[in-house]
């Protein structure tokens, strides 16, 4: 069917000096055949009357909606999207706060969940989360960076405990409060906080698995050591190492090895682990926020038992050491960046200085459980010297939460001023 130029009589074709186009009248033909009518139009001036015409069909009379507009936001609505921001952005302080604001409220379920042993399964997810969100590259950057792997150990299991002879001359009634910081700064660090943070910060998370696990190791021999020197000079510390170690290997190495492995096997687990990082991080923080419900939940009665104002000192006694460590790391980190060489100075980038500063900066709390049970109360009321052990536990998770959710903040106003 051959297309024809349609026209209305008010519209001229453009002239040519070679062409001459025939003004026809519409036909059925040329409606029919409308995308070769449309394909074969040229520019064509129309009268000043369908301009106007045009100009006015633009135009949206009063009472109706002007769909090209954006309709207006509710202002609920608004408030909903600004709390789910919040929320999000500052999702692992309010997890942590949340158990700990639960345990205290009804300790019930906390104590429940401690019984069976939730705290060990919580760790174990962790790790596993970890080791299927590692990538070989981070493993090959952890590989890069063992002189800062060297430091991290002895500012655990070197530098750390010698801190308990600065806290020991503190008084406080009960003295068992003053005694247990004192033994909690010679403990290697976290269990499954460090790394979950380290996740967080944006960190080398490989450089905090190998830290924890290593430390974790070497402290069944360095812990008792230094108990034994500090505390009760001859007096014998003994702590169960072989169940300690296979305890290790189950709840940190396995989990984290069984990660891997799924990831090498199944290609599509690894595609959604990569892309589906936030979510799995929630799920960290999630689980890494059992610890401190079903610690607040176990030690609830011992804790109402203590007169408020003592129990503060020592917790402002557990935060100033924390704040003590944070900021020793961030120094020697400095001070070490500077006095290396060039190459060394490339490696305290950083994804290794949020790793080693929060790592190093911690204490676990499983292994002071187990030295002061062995001590048989040689050193004061088993409770009352684990009780501002849990209370450092939770402040220092506490603390580093509101630092990584700083640093998380900065990356992201420094992002948009370079997007600018």
């Amino acid at each position: 069917m051959e297309a024809r130029t349609v026209c209305s009589p008010r519209i001229r074709p453009p002239c040519a000096a070679s062409r001459r186009f025939k003004i026809v009248p519409p036909t059925s033909n040329a409606l029919v055949s409308g995308v070769s009518l449309v394909s074969t139009l040229n520019l064509r001036t129309f009268s000043p009357a369908i301009c106007r015409a045009m100009e006015k069909s633009d135009q949206v009379p009063e009472g109706r909606a002007d769909w090209s507009q954006e309709e207006e936001i509710p202002e609920s609505f608004q408030l909903m999207k600004s709390i789910t921001n919040f929320a999000l952005t500052n999702f692992l302080p309010i997890a942590l706060l949340s158990g700990v604001a639960l345990g205290l409220a009804d300790p019930t379920l906390g104590c429940i969940a401690n019984k069976h042993s939730l705290t060990q399964f919580a760790t174990s997810g962790i790790f596993f989360i970890s080791g299927l969100k590692l990538q070989d590259r981070e493993i090959g950057a952890a590989t890069q960076a063992w002189p800062l792997g060297l430091y991290g150990l002895a500012s655990i299991l070197l530098i750390g405990p010698f801190l308990s002879k600065l806290i020991l001359p503190c008084q406080l009634a009960p003295q068992e409060f003053v005694t247990g910081l004192a033994i909690f700064t010679c403990m290697p660090t976290t269990l499954s906080s460090g790394v979950a943070l380290t996740q967080l910060a944006g960190g080398n998370s490989t450089l905090a698995l190998v830290l924890t696990v290593m430390s974790n190791l070497l402290g069944t021999a360095a812990v008792p050591f230094w108990v034994s020197k500090f505390f009760a000079d001859g007096f014998g510390v003994s702590i169960p190492t072989e169940k300690l170690f296979w305890s290790l290997m189950y709840t940190l190495l396995a989990p984290l090895v069984l990660g891997k492995v799924a990831r090498y096997s199944f290609r599509g687990l690894a595609t959604y682990a990569d892309q589906n990082k936030r979510v799995l991080t929630m799920i960290s923080t999630i689980l890494l926020s059992l610890t401190p419900w079903m610690q607040v939940s176990k030690s609830r009665e011992l804790l109402l038992m203590v007169k408020p104002l003592v129990f503060l000192k020592a917790i402002g006694l557990g935060i100033v050491v924390h704040l003590f460590f944070l900021g020793f790391n961030a120094v020697a980190l400095k001070i070490f960046s500077a006095a290396s060489g060039s190459r060394m100075s490339s490696l305290v980038n950083k994804k290794n200085a949020r790793a080693l500063m929060i790592v190093c900066s911690q204490k676990a709390l499983l292994i002071v459980v187990a030295v002061v049970e062995q001590l048989n109360g040689a050193l004061g009321e088993p409770g009352l010297l684990v009780l501002p052990c849990v209370a450092a536990h939770i402040t220092q998770i506490i603390i580093d939460s509101l630092v990584v959710n700083f640093w998380l903040q900065k990356d992201r106003a420094y992002k948009k001023i370079k997007t600018a």
